[in-house]
């Protein structure tokens, strides 16, 4: 085994995170309603995201994974790459993902059509997913596009799976008619103040009284 001394290791993530820093900016100047923050989400709210993972979570699905800030934090806790799928849907930064984390399959492709690309992938034919972490603006999002993706989210995930969501907003960007709708719950978790700008996180999980069923849609 080749070990790579501390330093630079230390100088080549460095490296490596102003790389995708300035990527995550340069796509926020190109399309800002489509990036939803001004600069990737920090390594606290990675912490925050992570612990409101399920106890021993094994497969993740990672929804929005930017410059890879969420998928550093879930392999340092012990999601092994082939157990991780990242979904990106801008180019660059799916790109810069890959060439990140080789042993971590990166899908280029939009959380709209995600029940579609776990059927593809076979990612989880033996019986769903523990969670997904999502970087997706919800809080923007129409109603009928949080509706899509929260029924695809949970048609992957176990009976017991988490929804792992942050947001910049004051409360959960999921109102409550939707969630009673699509028979959820809702908790919040921690809040990263130190983030910029300040996030709070929200854990969704099926309500005991409702399935959650998916919202098929069209192939285009």
């Amino acid at each position: 085994m080749t070990l790579i001394d501390p330093p630079v290791q230390e100088r080549a993530d460095r490296r490596g995170r102003l790389a995708g820093n300035w990527t995550f900016f340069r796509q926020w100047l190109k399309n800002p309603l489509a990036v939803a923050a001004l600069s990737p989400s920090s390594q606290k709210l990675a912490r925050e995201m992570i612990r409101q993972l399920p106890e021993k979570a094994n497969r993740v699905i990672e929804l929005g994974g930017g410059t890879g800030v969420f998928t550093r934090a879930l392999l340092d806790n012990g999601v092994a790459p082939e157990n991780l799928m990242v979904v990106e849907l801008n180019a660059e930064l799916h790109q810069l993902l890959q060439s990140q984390f080789p042993g971590v399959k990166v899908v280029c492709g939009n959380a709209l059509d995600l029940e579609r690309i776990v059927e593809r992938e076979g990612f989880a034919s033996d019986g769903g997913v523990d969670a997904i972490l999502s970087g997706l603006g919800l809080l923007s999002m129409s109603k009928g596009f949080q509706r899509r993706i929260l029924s695809a989210a949970f048609s992957a995930l176990k009976p017991h799976g988490r929804f792992i969501q942050f947001t910049y907003g004051p409360a959960s960007p999921v109102s409550r008619d939707l969630l009673t709708e699509l028979g959820l719950s809702v908790q919040r978790g921690g809040v990263a103040w130190r983030n910029v700008p300040p996030a709070a996180v929200y854990v969704y999980t099926r309500s005991r009284s409702k399935p959650v069923h998916a919202v098929r849609v069209g192939r285009r």
